[in-house]
């Protein structure tokens, strides 16, 4: 399930305010500043600095 363009447009990383992507076949939504992953659940985005992890800064 893909998240809500204008959803997406609005939401930015609580740890850094950079904007974030959607990486659909992973289902996390990843800051591009810092690039801590936080996850989507049943299409909602867990943005919690304490429910993101550490991730690759690759496509995907």
């Amino acid at each position: 399930m893909a998240l809500d363009e204008r959803l997406l447009d609005i939401l930015v990383c609580p740890a850094c305010q950079a904007g974030v992507e959607y990486k659909e076949r992973r289902h996390v939504v990843v800051c591009t500043g810092c690039g801590l992953q936080y996850p989507e659940r049943e299409g909602i985005p867990v943005m919690l600095v304490d429910e993101a992890t550490r991730g690759r800064r690759t496509e995907g």
